[in-house]
């Protein structure tokens, strides 16, 4: 078998010599066109692997001990490229019976040579541990095949589109590649050909678009057409793995046309300079909350079904959030696979690393995203409030405290809410750092006694990370607060101390009272101000959400402004088919003092 696969090579590729068992020295010229032999090896991992193909087509894939002589390795590779019955057969021949049997003999029982020689020809050692013998570069030889071997060449693992595509909105494909990265990755769309004289077409065709990014933004031409893209995968050193293809499961549809954002794009059109940080922070609802029949029914009943889609809804919020060239992203209400599968990859696209951090027992949480040319993450420090409040020394005196109402207490340590804090460093200037937290308080109308407690658990961690871990950094809070600026919250926040009298301990009534006085040393700022309302919906609007910054430290350069009240009521209310939420985002530009 091997003998009638090695004469076809020959009549292929050309003949050449094998080194021969013993000879040592160097392989001689390699066949023009030489296969790949692909060598997977992760110092983690106990196994490397190894795949090739042989000349008559057939696929090898071996797992072998990274610690392992590489002899071993090629005598596991010679044996089954033998033809087994003969090989077998001969295996039980005595020494006599090999020596009577002459040339013939010899040569059906003959393993074909397997060797390994180095990248600049010279014969890999036996002994060598297979980790360090199967270097890219080298050169594997079966018999007079060649194989180049390509060790942890770049690869996709996963390649998608998303479900809606609309035109005039950004495509962001989600692209996971093992030793590559989607920033060095070969990117070519194309588009279906569409029929001529507006008739089926006879087998699918494909166009190239002059597209060559990451990110393609299909025209109105492209409406009624499909998407796809070839990938090739690579690592930024000019190695390249094989490319695979995606093709959209859907035609591009009509975009919505004027969105509420688009105004305010025209403020953000260029990242801030690096004295600047441009901060955003926004709940983008959460899909686990609009897809409930309650949600459709009775608060957003205004809202078109289609626009309540996660789908319908990520093409506006990547469009709006890319648009904002901001430095620094605080999102609420994340889903985990929105996350994952949808944000990361489209604001990575944009130059924005992302965090996220999911509420206890939800499927939902807080996102922070920073710009990776301005800042790097020196430390993460997320807690959840009912853990920390319990666990953690730095929160003793509260506890007890609260331990005094019970009622209160069951209610605070039911919550599954959540602080986000991540602390930043300038790349151009690593004496500037930013403790930049995120968080969702509890949303209850009646509860303002319970996110008194949330945020004061919120504020003593941040002291610790700010002022002790991080003496002196300045601190930049975002979130969904579920405050307007008339609650006890946000009078806590804004002037550092909250009375034992003050009326939100009872804003469930006198059973669940809960009276202390709370204080923090920060001197923080609402940047955004307190405009007129950040959630607008059929039942209520009011301003819930703020940009806190510590005004010791930071000033405000320009606040984004809202969209008109005209924009926000087109359709009535929040979320419509031109806002993805029922929150607006409060977008401003800092600057260091």
């Amino acid at each position: 078998m091997w003998r009638r696969l090695r004469s076809a090579l020959r009549s292929l590729r050309g003949s050449s010599a094998a080194p021969q068992p013993g000879g040592g020295g160097r392989p001689p010229a390699a066949a023009a066109a030489m296969e790949r032999a692909v060598v997977r090896c992760v110092p983690s991992e106990p196994k490397l692997s190894l795949r090739f193909v042989l000349p008559d087509g057939s696929a090898r894939h071996m797992q072998r001990d990274q610690p392992e002589p590489l002899g071993r390795a090629l005598a596991r590779i010679a044996s089954p490229t033998n033809a087994a019955k003969g090989h077998g057969k001969a295996g039980k021949k005595s020494k006599k019976a090999r020596a009577e049997g002459g040339a013939e003999a010899e040569g059906e029982a003959a393993l074909p040579a397997v060797r390994l020689f180095s990248r600049d020809g010279a014969a890999v050692a036996e002994e060598v541990p297979n980790a360090a013998a199967w270097q890219d570069g080298a050169v594997l030889h079966i018999g007079d095949a060649r194989y180049r071997v390509e060790r942890n060449p770049p690869a996709l693992t996963e390649l998608r589109l998303p479900r809606s595509l609309l035109a005039g909105f950004p495509v962001c494909p989600k692209v996971s590649a093992e030793f590559a990265a989607p920033q060095h990755c070969l990117f070519r769309w194309f588009r279906e050909q569409r029929p001529a004289g507006g008739g089926d077409a006879a087998g699918e065709a494909w166009v190239e678009t002059a597209a060559a990014e990451r990110v393609f933004t299909p025209s109105n031409a492209l409406v009624g057409l499909r998407l796809k893209l070839r990938c090739t995968p690579g690592d930024g050193e000019r190695r390249y793995g094989p490319a695979r293809e995606v093709e959209s499961s859907g035609p591009v549809e009509a975009g919505p046309g004027a969105c509420t954002f688009d105004a305010r794009h025209l403020y953000t059109r260029k990242v801030c300079g690096h004295g600047s940080v441009r901060a955003v922070s926004y709940n983008i609802l959460a899909d686990t909350y609009a897809q409930t029949e309650f949600s459709r029914t009775v608060l957003y009943p205004y809202c078109a079904p289609y626009a309540l889609e996660i789908d319908y809804r990520q093409n506006l919020l990547k469009k709006e959030l890319a648009g904002y060239s901001a430095d620094l992203i605080c999102l609420q209400e994340v889903d985990k696979s929105v996350f994952v599968d949808s944000l990361a990859p489209a604001l990575d696209a944009f130059g924005l690393e992302g965090l996220f951090r999911i509420k206890e027992k939800q499927h939902e949480g807080l996102a922070t995203f920073y710009r990776r040319d301005k800042f790097s993450l020196l430390s993460q420090h997320d807690i959840a409030f009912s853990e920390a409040l319990l666990s953690e020394p730095l929160h003793k005196e509260l506890c007890d405290q609260l331990a005094k109402y019970p009622l209160v207490q069951e209610k605070v340590l039911q919550r599954s809410s959540v602080l986000q804090v991540s602390v930043l460093q300038s790349t151009t200037d690593p004496s500037r750092k930013l403790c930049v937290a995120n968080t969702h308080l509890y949303w209850h109308p009646k509860g303002g006694n319970i996110r008194l407690i949330q945020i004061a658990v919120a504020m003593a961690h941040i002291k610790h990370i700010a002022c002790d871990l991080y003496p002196s950094i300045p601190v930049i809070f975002c979130g969904d607060f579920n405050s307007t600026p008339s609650s006890g919250t946000y009078s806590f926040i804004s002037s550092g101390a909250i009375a034992e009298d003050h009326e939100d301990w009872v804003s469930n009534g006198e059973e669940e009272r809960c009276s202390m006085s709370l204080s923090h040393p920060f001197k923080l700022l609402s940047a955004c101000g307190e405009p007129a309302y950040t959630n607008y919906v059929g039942g209520f609007h009011g301003c819930l959400d703020y940009i806190f910054i510590d005004k010791n430290a930071l000033v405000v350069e320009q606040v984004i402004p809202l969209p008109s009240h005209e924009e926000i009521t087109t359709h009535q209310a929040l979320p419509s088919v031109s806002h993805p939420s029922d929150h607006i985002a409060l977008i401003c530009d800092l600057k260091w003092k």
